[in-house]
């Protein structure tokens, strides 16, 4: 057993912490945030992540998971710290490393002698550097160790890793670091900071130029008749390109990809490479929303202007509450831009909150959200959509389009109930 501490409990903190905590380390959690603390130690999670409340009330119960107030008061017996602060983007799409040197200041005369410091935040290459500046400590080594973790999967994806990498100039350091996850065995990648630093980023830019790649490809076969489903089944087989990471959509967003393909951007252009492939990839994203806006325009009629148009999710992936950069969100911006009225239903959003535009209609239901609606159209992948009787929705909807932004729903169900049903790249 380890004693760890945790600095920041957002989404990456609260499941590292909480995490680690099951993987029997003996782990402190800190936040400035005193409400929220509370909240922690009574076991109310106020995000949506599979099993987070369940491992947060064992590691309570167990006693070896602990929250508090102040980065500096867990980090006085802890042998390894670690750093999950955000680092928020900057206008040029840089990142903001404020929160993560303010709580290297706050840490660096409270460390205990030899400690660890993780940067476990997506940081720029170069990062360790600054926090090794700003602590001031010979005795206290930097490591690098990036978080893999989707929303709505993150306690899986923590429990069951591609692979922990870490990166630090002192091998024992690093090996220490690699030692907390020996009891789910993972595929460690030990290597240096600047690497392991890229790799996090080298690997969010991938996953997104895969998803642009789809979209174009979906794009090409409205163009050609083809059906785009069938079409990534037919390349995903080819062990070299895989299937994950191939289904169209309205474009991609959350909390990671555009700011870190972004960041990836701002990395290169400052070491001199002209990253024109990423760039094509961020524009072709942009692109996407106006493809998804355009094709709720047609189904209007070809004007949004006062057209009432239902939608069906608004976070920017299903089995998350998270709003940020949520490809709905952003084309519904475009349809209010465009005049349209728009009444939406999401299972995490009970009423307006921030990133939601105020002009949005909020409902508690699937199908009350399409009352009078003249199209429907489906942003998020909620498996309840699935289930929803398209004539329940016939019975209170004005009109009869769905535009699918995620090939979500059964086509010929639809069809068969007198809908017209608009998929992406059929």
């Amino acid at each position: 057993m380890t004693r760890l501490a945790i600095i920041g409990t957002g989404y990456v903190g609260l499941t590292t912490g909480v995490c680690f905590a099951h993987l029997g380390h003996d782990v402190v959690c800190a936040d400035i945030d005193a409400d929220k603390v509370a909240r922690l130690c009574r076991g109310e999670v106020s995000i949506v992540e599979h099993r987070l409340d369940e491992l947060l009330a064992e590691g309570l119960r167990a006693g070896n998971l602990r929250f508090v107030v102040g980065a500096a008061s867990a980090v006085l017996d802890a042998e390894i710290v670690f750093l999950c602060v955000p680092t928020p983007q900057g206008e040029d799409g840089s990142a903001d490393l404020s929160y993560v040197e303010a709580a290297s200041a706050e840490i660096a005369k409270a460390l205990a002698y030899e400690a660890i410091v993780v940067n476990k935040s997506t940081v720029p290459v170069g990062s360790t550097r600054v926090v090794e500046r700003v602590l001031q400590r010979p005795d206290v080594r930097v490591v690098s160790n990036p978080e893999f973790l989707r929303e709505g999967s993150a306690v899986d994806d923590f429990m069951k890793p591609d692979r922990v990498v870490v990166g630090c100039e002192d091998r024992a350091a690093a090996i220490a670091v690699a030692a907390l996850y020996d009891s789910i065995r993972p595929q460690v990648i030990i290597t240096d900071p600047a690497s392991a630093e890229t790799i996090k980023y080298a690997a969010n830019a991938f996953l997104a130029t895969k998803l642009s790649f789809v979209n174009a490809i979906a794009a090409i076969c409205e163009g050609v008749g083809a059906d785009v489903d069938d079409v990534m089944v037919g390349i995903g087989y080819d062990k070299r390109i895989g299937s994950e990471f191939l289904r169209p959509g309205p474009g991609w967003g959350g909390s990671c990809f555009g700011k870190d393909s972004r960041a990836l951007l701002k990395i290169a252009h400052g070491s001199g490479y002209q990253f024109d492939l990423l760039a094509g990839v961020i524009a072709v994203n942009e692109e996407q929303f106006d493809r998804v806006a355009d094709k709720i325009r047609m189904a209007a009629g070809g004007s949004l202007q006062n057209a009432t148009v239902a939608v069906w999710g608004l976070t920017f992936k299903a089995r998350t509450d998270d709003l940020r950069d949520s490809p709905s969100l952003s084309i519904i911006k475009r349809l209010l831009a465009a005049g349209a009225n728009v009444r939406a239903y999401d299972p995490t959003v009970a009423a307006i909150k921030a990133g939601v535009p105020a002009e949005v209609s909020i409902h508690n239901d699937a199908v009350a959200a399409t009352t009078g609606a003249d199209v429907l159209a489906v942003l998020t992948e909620w498996d309840d959509f699935r289930w929803v009787a398209p004539g329940d929705v016939a019975a209170v909807m004005k009109g009869r389009k769905v535009v699918d932004g995620r090939n979500l729903l059964d086509r010929a169900t639809w069809q068969h109930a007198g809908f017209t049903h608009v998929g992406i790249g059929r």
